[in-house]
């Protein structure tokens, strides 16, 4: 069992690890090649033996799969593709067997072009009763539809192009943030959010754990759908001022609470994944006294190494930048609010070689040291899956290799306006979300004993010598550094209830912080050298001759006060405070 003894006050999920599965890519049962739920209740022996708290399950609804599940078609189904209501049943009953619990994602900004609602908004025209579920406008004033420049507004979609596309039958437009085919939702209606708030009671009375919701904070727009500003070399204008934590939208979450989560035990988990989101604003979004969600996903940490361009401009991280954020979301958060912890997920590359070294000299280490500095944050960390293994960015060699309709997207624009298709490339290679979904390295088999069959993506060819068997058997793995992650944040009250405070904020090199928890009478030092060389360090008084918690470097003997810490080395030391 892989529950936490929690402290009355406390909430259950600020001392729990959540572990992420992406099911296109975790377990194939029947060797179609493609995950399913029978898969994954076939490895939750795995996640046990890790020690986490919490499955996220990736959509399983049924969808036409433009964006890889996140363009829902029904949202009180299950795919065919995964299984049954009855494989769904069956994995919840044997993840709460294990002392486990599964929160489902929640993708309620938009619905696939194919959901009943979507199909009946367009086909009852303009004057039809389901027209306001989605955003309609007609082309600018004076312009024929269909004409460059007749969309509604200038925003552009987060998937290249613009926010707009054209119903030919009514000389309409719709707007999707994301692809043309997952048309936004106009939370304005009411009736819109009653049909949401009873999707999520059902969800939640069959027996679900809560949600990760999808974009959530995208639900609002400034209903005008006004023209953005035009950055300097921008072809869209900028959208975020009119959707981005919009005018309503603390309203819609305090109503969705109160609807929907108000009547339930205290054994929910409600995640906001929330891009552009400010502390300020995560601070109201996470006040256990405003009842909205419990915590947020946030996106500026991994945006440091991204250039003016966005995410496919790809600029080296500066170690300074990722403490200042870190720190700034330590502080902002410390007396209200909470915090979501994760480098990877399904729409971010492999940390160890985004952040890292993924040679096999020394992906161990870099892997190993990364999560230390992760976990040992104040928030609620998050792996994703084969991040606990190392897994690395996949060697794409063509644009043919690739699946994701954002990096395709990215790729047929950039090439058309001129950009050297190796360049775009080379990007695509080190930011593409398909880095995080080839299919996950159980064993050194031919699929990787992610299937018996062709998968739907290749896996890795490092799987070989990358994988959960090797590993579990390996007392000095990534895997297994994980899992003594884990049980110290089960076990030692600092990680959940400590202060923070940053050490040697001007290093390029090191990255070091204590976690005080007076009341406990602890203190815990977390050193990581970033680099791949030596460096000494320069520690505070106290800290020499302190009791060794985790390392990922064997024998290395007592802490001196100048000791010389290997390189991605990450060490963890405890003493003991006054209360």
């Amino acid at each position: 069992m892989s529950g936490i003894d929690s402290e009355p006050e406390d909430p259950w999920w600020r001392r729990a690890v959540v572990y992420q599965i992406y099911p296109l890519s975790f377990a194939d049962s029947d060797g179609d090649g493609v995950g399913d739920l029978p898969g994954i209740t076939s490895r939750l022996d795995h996640l046990e033996r890790l020690g986490v708290d919490v499955i996220w399950l990736s959509p399983v609804y049924p969808s036409p799969r433009d964006d890889n599940g996140y363009d829902i078609s029904d949202y009180r189904g299950i795919d065919p593709l995964f299984g049954t209501p009855g494989d769904f049943d069956a994995l919840l009953a044997e993840v709460h067997r294990r002392g486990m619990r599964l929160i489902m994602d929640l993708v309620v900004n938009h619905t696939s072009d194919e959901h009943p609602w979507f199909v009946a908004s367009r086909d009852g025209g303009p004057d039809g009763p389901m027209r306001d579920w989605y955003w309609w406008r007609p082309p600018r004033p004076g312009m024929e539809p269909g004409t460059p420049g007749a969309e509604p507004n200038n925003w552009g979609s987060f998937f290249s192009g613009p926010a707009w596309t054209l119903d030919p039958r009514s000389g309409e437009y719709h707007l999707h943030l994301f692809s043309p085919r997952q048309p936004d939702l106009n939370w304005e209606n009411p009736e819109v959010r009653r049909a949401i708030h009873g999707m999520m009671r059902w969800w939640l009375d069959r027996g679900v754990d809560g949600f990760r919701m999808d974009v959530i904070n995208l639900i609002s727009k400034n209903p005008e759908l006004p023209d953005g500003h035009v950055p300097p070399g921008a072809r869209y204008g900028d959208r975020d001022p009119h959707c981005v934590c919009g005018p309503r939208i603390h309203e819609f979450l305090a109503d969705m609470h109160r609807e929907v989560f108000a009547g339930h035990p205290e054994r929910l988990l409600l995640v906001g994944e929330m891009p552009g989101v400010t502390v300020e604003e995560a601070r109201l979004f996470t006040d256990p006294a405003r009842r909205e969600v419990d915590m947020v996903f946030q996106f500026e940490h991994v945006g440091l190494d991204c250039g003016p361009a966005g995410k496919f401009d790809v600029r080296p991280l500066r170690l300074t930048d990722l403490k200042a954020s870190f720190a700034r979301w330590q502080h902002g958060l410390a007396e209200v609010g909470w915090n979501s912890l994760y480098f990877c997920n399904h729409d971010q590359p492999r940390v160890v070689s985004r952040y890292g070294d993924d040679s096999p000299e020394h992906r161990v280490r870099s892997a190993t040291m990364l999560a230390t500095l992760l976990h040992l944050h104040r928030g609620t960390p998050y792996i994703y899956q084969g991040e606990e293994l190392g897994m690395t960015n996949a060697p794409f060699a063509g644009i043919g290799d690739f699946r994701d309709i954002e990096s395709l997207n990215h790729h047929r624009q950039e090439v058309a306006a001129g950009e050297p298709p190796e360049r775009v490339m080379a990007a695509l290679r080190a930011r593409s979300r398909d880095n995080a979904r080839t299919p996950m390295q159980w064993d050194a088999s031919p699929g990787a004993g992610f299937t018996t069959g062709t998968p739907w993506m290749p896996v890795n060819p490092n799987h070989r010598e990358i994988n959960a068997a090797a590993q579990t058997a390996d007392p000095d793995s990534v895997f297994h550094h994980y899992r003594r992650l884990i049980e110290l944040r089960h076990t030692e009250p600092a990680v959940t209830h400590g202060d923070f405070h940053l050490l040697f904020p001007d290093s390029e090199e090191v990255y070091a912080f204590t976690r005080r928890y007076a009341a406990g009478g602890t203190e815990l030092l977390v050193l990581v050298n970033f680099t791949g060389r030596e460096v000494e360090v320069h520690l505070p008084e106290g800290w020499a001759g302190t009791e060794e918690v985790l390392s990922n470097v064997p024998d290395r003997g007592p802490l001196g006060s100048r000791p010389t810490l290997a390189p991605r080395e990450a060490r963890v030391h405890r003493r003991r405070v006054g209360r």
